[in-house]
């Protein structure tokens, strides 16, 4: 299996294949320095971008330098991730054809304020590159807040009209 790293329309750089891949084929692993979250918050604390794999609960992750930091991330992906033994192997989850564009669902469940805007052009793109339950629990998150804004709006309303 050949995979390249050239221009891609979803971000920057990509990784393609060069031959046909069959389904369940693992396609590369996401190799690189691990460290604990903390580490890596206070290491890229500025940097806009990052090549972080998140592994079990979170608190330890693979700061990537290796060919799968190059694989984007797709609504609508053809890979998948799976970790076994502490490591991380992208796989295919169909047939992939030479000239594709490998991709998997980022699935991202930590980043702030960061709205992880997804640029991967699918038709189901959600827009996002957060896990769908992230997402569920960002808008459960925002009309909580949004119902709190609400009441104390009422409560200074009715302050003011009773003076």
């Amino acid at each position: 299996m050949g995979l390249i790293i050239r221009s891609s329309a979803i971000h920057a750089a990509g990784c393609y294949t060069t031959t046909a891949i069959r389904k369940g084929a693992r396609v590369a692993e996401y190799t690189g320095h691990k460290l604990t979250k903390a580490e890596a918050d206070t290491a890229y604390e500025t940097s806009p971008i990052t090549y972080l794999f998140g592994l079990g609960d979170g608190e330890v992750v693979i700061d990537g330098h290796c060919m799968a930091m190059f694989i984007n991330h797709s609504c609508d992906a053809n890979c998948e991730t799976s970790e076994e033994d502490g490591r991380v192997w992208i796989k295919a989850i169909r047939k992939i054809e030479p000239g594709e564009e490998i991709t998997y669902d980022y699935c991202l469940y930590d980043g702030g304020d960061d709205e992880a805007i997804c640029n991967c052009g699918a038709k189901k793109c959600r827009g996002t590159m957060y896990s769908k339950e992230e997402v569920r629990r960002r808008k459960a998150e925002a009309r909580k807040a949004a119902k709190k804004a609400m009441k104390a709006n009422a409560g200074k309303r009715a302050k003011r009209a009773k003076e």
